[in-house]
């Protein structure tokens, strides 16, 4: 299921340049990225506060279900506003199911094989890393663009057919269910759901758009504090520190990661197929970081693997400027962008890691829904903000170079919280 969720990434980023100039959503092309990870929000919180309270095997397939129905939206879309609607359906199955899956680690596996688990879970990346944008550009080029995602619904359909069938069965619910009322939860989900898609949307506001972008941050602070631990967003030391930083690398990398096969096409002339290619080497590499992380993450420690991450995506984002501005050849963002892969692979399994470290049975659902919660806003609300900056730059040189010098200064800002992630043992000294 991590394999299937890592190509329909892939894929879509490599295709939507494609989709938005048949739907003619030029508009909207942020909004189809962005509106998919405000509305997991809400799957995360409902699932998660679902697992806490029983075996997470129905929550996932209920998460299943509304991705599958999304994916069929989404692939059937006759223009692009319904194409954005099956992306927010989508999005909310996407949400859940990570949050479900987080769960079955943690009440399946012990403690000391987590890092080598969510190692492999960035390993499943490996195969789509190699294939998927290649083989998203084939099959938009030979046959349409929309088998992409009707495609992965149906193999979504069979790998949950199989995961179902090995967990079902196991004692996989909580002695301790969590009896905390979720209806609060939900409403607060929803509303940062509204506010990242309202910031998302900005741009259609005309005039008033700062009035919008500055009201919807508002409100995505105030509804947000609640779903997070405390003292996530002044950076409290421990688990609040460790979701913030999520939050930041997820902006720095997402943000900017739509627009890769974007310059290399609109600029460079590049196929889809070829486009797509330039986001192989990176994911590669993640896996490799992943793999670094899962066998010598206790040995690096949380210092080093924040500095070299953090530095990795860092010096990704301004190859991917200097490209951008002074017209280089677009080998150096190819080569260049491998570095954010790399830097990735070793923050984000270490992440998962700690957090679970953080948590007991009582609240992995809530710890789980937080972390995804912060990556998804962090990336949603960077889309909207890089998607707004892209589109009142676009017509000058500086559109691209500044959307990947902001994604740069979120990854040094997310050193912050980085050096703050004290390790429960540590606590304990």
């Amino acid at each position: 299921m991590i394999f299937l969720a890592a190509m329909q990434s892939l894929a879509v980023t490599t295709v939507m340049p494609l989709v938005s100039a048949d739907l003619g959503g030029a508009s909207l092309y942020a909004v189809a990225f962005a509106g998919t990870l405000a509305t997991s929000v809400i799957g995360m919180v409902a699932v998660g506060a679902w697992c806490d309270r029983t075996d997470p095997v129905l929550p996932l397939a209920s998460a299943v279900g509304l991705f599958v129905a999304g994916l069929l939206i989404a692939g059937l879309a006759p223009s692009m506003p319904v194409l954005v609607l099956g992306r927010l359906l989508q999005g909310l199955g996407t949400g859940g199911q990570t949050v479900a899956l987080y769960v079955v680690v943690a009440r399946v596996y012990p403690a000391a094989v987590h890092g080598r688990v969510f190692g492999a879970f960035s390993a499943a990346w490996v195969v789509p890393s190699i294939i998927g944008p290649f083989l998203a550009g084939f099959v938009a080029e030979q046959a349409h663009w929309r088998w992409v995602f009707l495609g992965v619904a149906a193999l979504t359909l069979i790998a949950f057919a199989i995961v179902y069938l090995r967990l079902h069965g196991l004692p996989l619910g909580t002695a301790e269910p969590s009896r905390e009322p979720i209806a609060r939860r939900l409403a607060l989900a929803c509303a940062v759901a509204a506010g990242a898609l309202a910031l998302s949307l900005a741009g259609e506001a005309g005039p008033f758009a700062p009035v919008v972008i500055v009201a919807a941050l508002l409100a995505i602070g105030a509804a947000i504090r609640p779903l997070l631990p405390p003292g996530t967003l002044r950076a409290a030391r421990g688990l609040p520190s460790v979701i913030l930083m999520r939050a930041l690398i997820a902006g720095a990398l997402y943000g900017a990661e739509i627009y890769v096969p974007y310059l290399l096409i609109d600029d460079y002339g590049f196929s889809a197929t070829a486009a797509g290619l330039g986001l192989t080497s990176a994911a590669l590499l993640w896996a490799a970081g992943a793999e670094v992380q899962g066998r010598l993450g206790d040995r690096l420690g949380d210092v080093r693997i924040t500095l070299i991450g953090a530095s990795l995506l860092l010096g990704a984002t301004l190859a991917a400027a200097a490209t951008a501005a002074f017209h280089l050849v677009p080998g150096v963002i190819i080569a260049g962008w491998s570095l954010a892969g790399a830097g990735m692979g070793l923050m984000y399994p270490r992440l998962t890691v700690l957090t679970l470290a953080y948590s007991t049975p009582r609240n992995q659902g809530f710890n789980s829904s937080a972390l995804s919660i912060s990556d998804s806003v962090g990336a949603s609300a960077s889309i909207a903000v890089m998607g707004l900056t892209f589109v009142a730059l676009e017509a000058s040189d500086a559109a691209f170079p500044v959307v990947f010098l902001i994604a740069g200064a979120l990854a040094v800002l997310a050193i912050v919280p980085g050096l703050r992630m004290s390790r429960l043992a540590e606590v304990g000294r």
